[in-house]
């Protein structure tokens, strides 16, 4: 039974070295492509932002192989893109105040007129009665 242990084990943590090391040949290769794709300074596009957030999601070493990042500015990438999600995902669903009904709005204008004297806190809080 041990023996069955053991060679699954070592099978997996193979399976885990080339999965590591692929990993790390197609960070280092994405890096080779943003530093020719620029002259001077490497011009990083949303792609390659994205390309790091999923890889730091799914690879436990990455930031070993990061040569023109630093692992804080993935790190800043993630969090801006979550701050943006939840911002989209609680924005409000329509715009400004609700709409007050036809009615409503008319029985305001009658309360107004025939109690000159009431303001808005009174009607509010006559309408609140109703």
């Amino acid at each position: 039974m041990t023996n069955i242990k053991k060679f699954i084990k070592t099978f997996f943590s193979k399976f885990n070295l080339i999965a590591s090391l692929t990993a790390k040949n197609l960070a280092l290769h994405q890096q080779l492509v943003v530093l020719n794709r620029s002259i001077k300074r490497p011009q990083i596009k949303t792609k390659d932002r994205l390309f790091w957030i999923i890889l730091s999601l799914f690879w436990n070493n990455w930031q070993d192989s990061l040569i023109v990042l630093k692992p804080e500015t993935v790190v800043g990438w993630h969090k801006k893109g979550f701050r943006l999600f939840w911002r989209w995902k609680s924005r409000p669903k329509s715009p400004g105040r609700p709409r007050i009904s036809p009615e409503t709005r008319n029985l305001i204008y009658k309360m107004a007129i025939a109690n000159p004297l009431w303001g808005a806190p009174r009607i509010h809080g006559e309408l609140l009665k109703l």
